[in-house]
């Protein structure tokens, strides 16, 4: 299966630690992963976004990590996926 990670990216001084350890996780698990946190910086949000939004549209489930709460991309991505009735996880 085919999974994206979701979490707070911006104002998060951890995400690429955050998003690496779920990134490993995962994987462990037999998932192949996708990880906005690889993208390059420099771009807008709504740039990530749309970029964001065609990773959710290959992968079969959505992992949001405990920060997406605090996240208004990770929230649009929740409302996205949810939408197109992607099977959503939580990481603890």
């Amino acid at each position: 299966m085919k999974a994206y990670i979701a979490g707070k990216i911006t104002g998060n001084e951890n995400y690429k630690v955050e998003f690496g350890n779920a990134v490993i996780d995962l994987e462990a698990e037999g998932y192949v992963v996708m990880s906005p946190a690889v993208l390059s910086k420099g771009f807008e949000q709504t740039e990530y976004l749309h970029v964001c939004k065609a990773m959710i549209d290959v992968c079969d489930i959505v992992f949001f990590l405990p920060t997406w709460v605090n996240s208004y991309g990770s929230n649009f991505e929740m409302g996205y996926a949810t939408g197109i009735k992607k099977e959503i996880r939580f990481i603890v």
